[in-house]
């Protein structure tokens, strides 16, 4: 956000502290005024999908809780088979939810011929249809999707992603703005001064509240880069390919006959966050999809895989079903699934199960996880208020808000300084001080771990370069 001084900026011929100063309010100006519009976007919609448990209960609870009793459940095949009958002939289900949970009802999501997911939701004791939901459409998704791409697809994912990089250009100038220059007074620096007026109370707001936030803000975006549509998707397949998320066993699966073989060597390897699943484990996001080994004996059904499960000691997850010959059954737990307001994390778990013989080709567990997807995965949780309940969702909407308040402080001191037909922005600095060699080596080193920020970050400086040379 654009940051102010209160005294009359010096010219080039000024000490090397006041050029200084100004070349990191240019740059602290540009990445405001960049990333101002998007940083609200992802600070509205962070609090919002925060609370998405509570949210979609409010919404949907009719249809997400049932009474809890004794009854027995029905079998899943004939739920599923209920739910089928609600829809088109040649809808194609592709998961269904198991659930400890008592007062939990069953939801299976059917693939439609558009295209399109639908969420049937039924009572588990009686095979009561309680209702349907659109996958793609319903709020929380969409609230999601502007979250992370502003529901632009590809493109937006890479606005967002550059906003989210752009940043930390902005907190790293602004710290340096903030930095004390004199004697360390609490006043003015860590509190706000009293009895102000005018612009200077906008600034003091703006100066003191963003270095508190700026912790908070730092983790959201540190935490949120890897699931980034550019960054996070190379960096997740970096650590996968590293062996950052492979399980220490893998269970064999029997000898296929050669013709299976030949059959799967000509189909594209599937990876985990391809399937019909919510929310997938972002260890194990860019992990190879196994496949089932034909045999002459027939497919299991889904509840002869839910025992399997079972047995194994997963007892609530979401069920992927094999679209293919192919294919396997994906049992995955994963935090923000619906109905799991904290994360326990150590209880993640994917198991891959063959759909003839019932082996557990691949069993992917917390424990296996390398060091880095351990804090990737609990940044993710935090991230996104699921790690420690309430107080979690709490402080992350409180940081959202706070940096709401700075893009819209930062907007009112540029709204209130702005000169008539012009950007405003700082002056050019034409005679750099020495440190400036030390500031493009940080930018540089952001636009080395960043490339896409890199890419931007060239752009910008050739069109500061070449459009106001001549400027000040």
């Amino acid at each position: 956000m654009p940051s102010i001084s209160t005294q009359t900026l010096p010219d080039d011929s000024s000490s090397v502290a006041s050029r200084n100063y100004r070349i990191l309010w240019r740059w602290h100006f540009y990445a405001g005024l960049f990333v101002m519009p998007f940083l609200m976007v992802l600070a509205i919609t962070g609090a919002i999908y925060v609370f998405k448990p509570q949210i979609e209960n409010l919404l949907y609870g009719d249809m997400l809780h049932v009474a809890a009793n004794s009854q027995p459940r029905l079998a899943y095949g004939k739920l599923l088979g209920i739910a089928a009958g609600a829809l088109p002939a040649d809808a194609a289900p592709t998961s269904v939810s198991v659930s400890a949970d008592p007062s939990r009802s069953t939801e299976a999501v059917f693939r439609l011929p558009s295209g399109d997911s639908t969420s049937v939701y039924l009572d588990p004791y009686s095979g009561r249809l309680l209702g349907m939901l659109s996958v793609e459409h319903r709020l929380m998704k969409q609230v999601r999707q502007l979250h992370r791409d502003l529901l632009l697809g590809r493109w937006g994912g890479w606005l967002m992603e550059l906003a989210a990089c752009w940043t930390l250009v902005m907190l790293g100038t602004g710290i340096a703005l903030w930095w004390p220059r004199k004697q360390f007074a609490v006043w003015g620096t860590l509190l706000p001064r009293l009895g102000l007026r005018g612009r200077a109370v906008w600034r003091e707001l703006h100066l003191v509240a963003g270095i508190w936030v700026s912790i908070g803000a730092l983790f959201f975006i540190l935490s949120g880069l890897p699931w980034s549509s550019f960054w996070g998707k190379n960096f997740q397949a970096l650590v996968t390919w590293a062996g950052a998320s492979q399980p220490k066993a893998v269970a064999k699966a029997p000898p296929a006959h050669e013709h299976d073989m030949s059959a799967m060597a000509d189909m594209p390897a599937m990876k985990m966050q391809e399937l019909p699943l919510a929310n997938v484990p972002w260890a194990v996001g860019a992990t190879t999809v196994p496949q089932s080994h034909q045999t002459p004996q027939q497919a299991l059904d889904i509840d002869q895989v839910v025992e399997i499960a079972a047995r194994s000691g997963m007892a609530t997850y979401q069920l992927a079903l094999p679209a293919k010959s192919s294919g396997v059954f994906t049992a995955s737990y994963a935090p923000g699934a619906g109905e799991f307001v904290r994360s326990d994390l150590d209880r993640q778990r994917t198991l891959h199960i063959d759909q003839y013989s019932g082996k557990i080709v691949k069993d992917l567990r917390f424990a296996d996880y390398n060091p880095v997807s351990k804090l990737v995965t609990l940044g993710v949780a935090l991230h996104m208020g699921e790690y420690f309940g309430l107080a979690n969702q709490l402080l992350c909407a409180a940081i959202s808000l706070a940096l709401l308040g700075m893009a819209l402080s930062g907007f009112v001191m540029w709204w209130l300084r702005r000169p008539q037909n012009s950007v405003g922005a700082p002056k050019r600095v034409l005679q750099p001080p020495p440190s400036i060699t030390r500031w493009k080596g940080y930018l540089a080193l952001l636009g080395i771990l960043f490339p896409l920020m890199g890419a931007s970050m060239l752009a910008v400086w050739l069109g500061d370069t070449l459009l106001f040379r001549k400027r000040t």
